[in-house]
């Protein structure tokens, strides 16, 4: 009995210490994408926009304007600028937000000044703004998939965003509009132009690192040939299916619903394979799914809806 409890012991004591290693690696790696994300930030900014006086959205395009029109250096500027918003981030969203934020945008400022002297990449303004584009969404993307943000208007859209009918993107959008309003009357109307550009391009490449390029979803089928539908989507896309025993007026008698995730090039395909097996059959496809943990799935019953 005695040997019985100390293997117990000795157990829970092993299982304890591997998942303060897993929390440890994961804690690390984590850190490790935020730094490669605020280095990609600091390099697009100034390999590619600032001297060539294209400009970012919020905190950072504000600054991007202050350190054109005076001596001081953008990494400063940004850091400072984007402290009050760190605060406010570290009392209303979480102490892990913020650490990663300050972090971030600690690395991204000392990157913006150990570049500052460098000359850019390339002065032609459109390879400039395509490429900064790529690489700002490349750097936003890895920070914010990793549970931190690289600019404080992120910060003030996250909070004020559940307190206004307008959505974060919305609220986000209409500052930087703001911004690059305030950038044509500084420079020229054909900077702020391609400034909106960047953003744009930085904003598709945001959401690929976040969800991903083969963006998942969940699709739903009802039919009474259930059977002979998850048989082929097994067969021809490799996948497990979900059956859930459920009942509709959408068909008499007995039926399952077919649970899939697919990717967006194989929606075409399950729409195929129900065009050969039953062109009646209920098709709903969700929408994208960032993320998604865990294995097959097969006959899995729940109770009737």
């Amino acid at each position: 009995m005695q040997l019985n409890e100390q293997y117990l012991e000795k157990m829970a004591l092993r299982n304890v210490k591997a998942h303060r290693r897993r929390r440890l690696s994961t804690f690390v790696y984590r850190f490790l994408l935020i730094t490669v994300g605020a280095v990609c930030m600091g390099i697009g900014l100034e390999l590619f926009l600032v001297n060539n006086q294209i400009l970012d959205g919020g905190v950072v395009g504000i600054s991007i304007i202050i350190s054109q029109l005076t001596p001081l250096p953008l990494g400063i500027l940004t850091f400072v600028l984007n402290i009050p918003f760190f605060i406010i981030g570290y009392k209303k969203i979480g102490k892990s937000f913020a650490i990663s934020t300050l972090y971030a945008i600690a690395v991204m400022s000392a990157m913006t000044l150990l570049l500052h002297k460098v000359d850019p990449v390339t002065d032609d303004l459109l390879l400039a703004t395509v490429f900064g584009g790529i690489t700002l969404g490349l750097g936003v993307g890895l920070v914010i998939r990793n549970g931190g943000a690289l600019d404080g208007t992120e910060i003030v859209s996250i909070i004020v965003n559940g307190k206004t009918p307008f959505s974060t993107g919305q609220i986000i959008m209409a500052i930087n509009i703001v911004i690059f309003l305030i950038a044509g009357l500084v420079f020229n109307w054909d900077r702020a132009m391609y400034s909106l550009i960047t953003y744009f391009l930085a904003y598709k490449i945001i959401d690929i690192v976040i969800q991903g390029v083969d963006e998942r979803k969940s699709a739903f089928i009802i039919s009474r040939y259930y059977e002979e539908i998850g048989e082929a989507l097994g067969e021809q896309l490799g996948k497990g299916v979900t059956y859930i025993e459920t009942s509709s007026n959408y068909l008499e008698g007995g039926q399952k619903l077919i649970f899939i995730i697919i990717s967006r090039f194989e929606e075409v395909k399950v729409k195929a394979i129900l065009d050969d097996i039953d062109p009646d059959a209920f098709l709903a496809v969700g929408g994208s799914m960032s993320e998604i943990k865990g294995g097959r799935v097969m006959n899995q019953k729940t109770p009737k809806l």
